[in-house]
């Protein structure tokens, strides 16, 4: 399913501010070493104006979808929260292009703190992107920031490949349960069929036995009446 279209313009607004970001420590170092870093200043400009732009459109969108009941009031609510920070960031970046780009040298936090540098090294360049900048990434450049995080993505899309192994021998294993469940009951099937018919013979011979019985029970009273009447005739022609 496609993401949403709120979402896929919060994404491009993030990734429009880290470019942004970029751009003005490319800017700085410019500044630093004497480069001419006007071209870089006519393109913040308007990088600036466009990801202005993109927030009040997000703000408005939001407040319409929130408003006809379109999305539920904790999306309503995480959206507003992704749109605050994007709205700090908006402005510490805008703080970040108006500053002089000397300043930021040697304290790269002071733009997101408001204090200075939390141990940056000289000669470390600034990333005027992070409001609490993990201990993982303190003092790194953005090239270094951007090899760490694809060693972590690397990392998981290894933890993502053997969990796909682990769940493609579990689908395998209930195949092979599934065939052999299949098995035993076509083995049931065959077993029921054959007590059907034992059954059925069992009912055919008991009614042979009873229909035996019942004739044997006739021709023994037959015998009788036989022999009661042989006796009658014999009393009877005895002289009297």
């Amino acid at each position: 399913m496609s993401q949403d279209l709120w979402l896929q313009n919060y994404d491009a607004t993030c990734r429009l501010a880290q470019e942004i970001a970029e751009n003005i420590h490319e800017r700085n170092r410019q500044q630093r070493t004497g480069g001419n870093p006007a071209k870089l200043n006519m393109t913040l400009r308007a990088s600036l104006q466009k990801m202005k732009q993109n927030v009040s459109m997000l703000r408005e969108t939001l407040i319409r979808a929130s408003s006809q009941r379109r999305i539920t009031q904790s999306e309503a609510d995480r959206r507003q929260s992704l749109l605050d920070d994007l709205v700090t960031k908006e402005k510490q970046l805008c703080a970040s292009f108006n500053r002089n780009g000397t300043d930021l040298d040697p304290s790269r936090s002071t733009l997101m703190t408001g204090g200075p540098g939390r141990g940056a090294g000289p000669g470390v360049a600034a990333n005027p992107w992070l409001l609490n900048e993990p201990e993982e990434t303190r003092g790194l450049t953005f090239g270094e920031i951007k090899e760490q995080q694809q060693r972590i993505i690397q990392a998981q899309d290894a933890g993502l490949d053997a969990l796909a192994a682990v769940i493609g021998q579990q689908k395998r294993m209930g195949q092979e349960i599934g065939n052999e469940l299949d098995e035993q009951n076509e083995v049931i099937d065959d077993i029921t069929q054959l007590v059907d018919k034992t059954d059925g013979r069992i009912r055919n011979e008991t009614q042979r036995v009873k229909l035996v019985e019942t004739k044997s029970a006739s021709c023994g009273m037959l015998v009788v009446i036989v022999l009661l009447l042989i006796a009658i005739v014999v009393v009877a022609s005895w002289p009297t």
